[in-house]
């Protein structure tokens, strides 16, 4: 296991900027306003010849109620798994109480401590850093995260307080595991069914709406499989997306999907299938990701509510009925193992790979089946297939007049596809490629013999008609 190095300081004073430019990544979300990191956000700085893990955490307040409170939780849990601590200041608001009352809760830790005072450019950095000299430091690290400057320094300071490991031998393999996004709106409870999946309070739960605000990756292992569970901040509609950190938290989400391997579409079964969950299935769908529809708060419904509910699955996605659905409760564990069970299948699904002649030899069937109408009197041809990718699969399909292919045929051709295989929880797409004329542009040369022939015949011709 590597080392682990928390961020630890009060809101704003640029953890995680600091945390990105370790990481080299833009995985946290930075903003201009306080509390914007909530959860505990993980990743790896490779900068210094030993690497190690970087914890992002969540502003540490003078208050401990509401959000705050759940904030200080995620930290002090932080604190506790880190090999060191690297308390982070703000030159140019100086030193405050709030520093002095974090300090004295990281001594109680009995943590190896660095002081760094970021924000510096600009700023005399000596006169910068003896604000701090109160708090009892050797030294203090001078640092402009947004502009990367000090950071060689900080991590020379790092590294003699690192813990001796063995580092594992480079592999090139993915061991992340499958990559599952869980997806919806806010409050619709994410956050809750991470948690209950891992069995621990690892990110920020809250009746608030819009608790996460950043897309946070944690691995699982179940039944001996590794997972990546990345739990994303509500999506709502575009009207009512009011400040950036929003706008950038749904962006976020967004390419969350584009980085899993599988999505959770997750549904409040109180309010059914809303428009703004059509629409985020859309994106799923545009993304070709494979999908499971999970409709949580299902244990507090009546009869007459779940039979509404049913039917508002059944008309509002109806465009992915290939998705299976699975009623949850994130809060008591109930339909939990099921809904890992149809991530499995829909992530077997959307990796099976193919042959080109079983491929070929199902193409036949569909088509002996079900001819495709006619196109200005002529059948369209459909000669062979073979694979052209996975995640979703794609079937690329040779034959003639494919481009006026009728959109009810390559429908059919879809859902022929997809039942043979049993494809379950995956877009299927279709690729049709129009074969080429081998004659095309080419002029048969007569023979000598052909040739007389041909002038005996138009001789004979002209005599008839006189």
């Amino acid at each position: 296991m590597l080392p682990v190095v928390a961020l630890v300081g009060r809101p704003n004073v640029g953890k995680s900027t600091l945390f990105n430019v370790l990481t080299r990544t833009r995985d946290a979300l930075v903003a201009d306003l306080p509390g914007v990191t909530r959860d505990r956000h993980y990743g790896i700085c490779r900068l210094a010849e030993r690497h190690f893990v970087v914890v992002d955490t969540g502003g540490l307040a003078d208050s401990e109620e509401g959000l705050a409170g759940l904030t200080a939780r995620q930290v002090e849990l932080a604190i506790g798994e880190a090999d060191v601590v690297l308390f982070v200041v703000d030159a140019r608001d100086g030193l405050l109480p709030t520093d002095q009352a974090i300090l004295a809760r990281l001594r109680r830790a009995a943590k190896p401590v660095l002081l760094a005072v970021n924000k510096v450019d600009g700023l005399d950095e000596t006169v910068a850093t003896a604000d701090f000299a109160t708090l009892g430091f050797a030294s203090a690290l001078p640092l402009a995260a947004s502009h990367g400057r000090g950071v060689l320094p900080l991590l020379e300071a790092i590294d003699p307080l690192l813990p001796a490991y063995e580092p594992e031998p480079a592999s090139d393999a993915d061991t992340s595991g499958v990559r599952v996004a869980i997806v919806g709106r806010p409050n619709v409870g994410k956050s809750t069914l991470v948690n209950r999946l891992i069995g621990e309070d690892r990110v920020v739960v809250s009746d608030i709406a819009g608790t996460t605000r950043d897309s946070i990756r944690v691995p699982m292992e179940r039944d001996g499989r590794r997972y990546t569970l990345i739990d994303t901040a509500g999506v709502r509609r575009r009207a009512r997306i009011e400040d950036a950190v929003e706008k950038f938290s749904v962006i976020k989400t967004l390419q969350s999907i584009e980085a899993a391997n599988v999505v959770i579409m997750l549904l409040d079964a109180n309010e059914g299938v809303t428009e703004q969950d059509a629409g985020l299935v859309g994106h799923v769908l545009d993304a070709g990701r494979a999908l499971v529809v999970a409709v949580n708060k299902w244990d507090g419904l009546k009869t007459y509510d779940r039979e509404q509910c049913r039917n508002s699955l059944v008309r509002r996605l109806d465009f992915v009925a290939w998705a299976q659905q699975v009623t949850i409760s994130a809060l008591h564990g109930s339909g939990i193992g099921e809904l890992m069970k149809a991530v499995n299948r829909a992530y077997a699904s959307a990796n099976r790979s193919f042959t080109s002649s079983e491929l070929t030899r199902a193409l036949e069937a569909a088509y002996t089946a079900y001819q495709p109408p006619l196109v200005r009197g002529h059948a369209p041809k459909l000669k062979y297939a073979h694979p052209g990718g996975s995640n979703p699969p794609n079937i690329v399909i040779h034959g003639s007049r494919t481009k006026h292919l009728a959109e009810a045929y390559r429908r059919y051709l879809e859902n022929f596809f997809r039942k043979r295989y049993k494809l379950v929880g995956t877009p299927v797409r279709l690729t049709f490629a129009e074969s080429d004329n081998p004659y095309a542009g080419k002029k048969n040369v007569l023979t000598e013999g052909q040739q007389k022939r041909r002038q005996r015949m138009i001789r004979n011709a002209k005599r008839g008609k006189r």
